[in-house]
């Protein structure tokens, strides 16, 4: 991973969800390293308020069409929480080009 100015905030939900992408696209070598990059503070682990579990709910039952899940519901609300709303503009839209893509793939188009 590469070193940032100030750690990369990122919810709690997230871990497990990033270290299933990493060592399925990139193996066992990627996932150890962002492990470490964890454990050398350059990734901050955000954990959930009461208020967040309360905000994911409200986000995953409003966007079920979409669907949004936990994870992304965990960022949304954490970056709410925080303040963060330029990252969370950046990484909501990294995602939906994402699923947008996979959509297209999986309907043929």
């Amino acid at each position: 991973m590469r070193h940032t100015p100030a750690p990369l905030m990122m919810p709690i939900p997230v871990l497990t969800e990033v270290g299933y992408l990493l060592e399925r696209e990139k193996g066992a070598r990627a996932e150890a390293e962002f492990l470490r990059s964890i454990r050398a503070g350059q990734v901050m682990m955000v954990p959930l308020t009461a208020a967040d579990l309360d905000r994911m709910a409200e986000l995953v039952e409003t966007y079920s069409d979409f669907p949004l899940g936990l994870v992304d519901a965990s960022v949304i609300s954490v970056a709410e929480r925080l303040k963060q709303s330029e990252q969370l503009l950046a990484a909501c839209q990294r995602r939906a080009n994402t699923r947008a893509a996979g959509t297209a793939w999986r309907q043929g188009g």
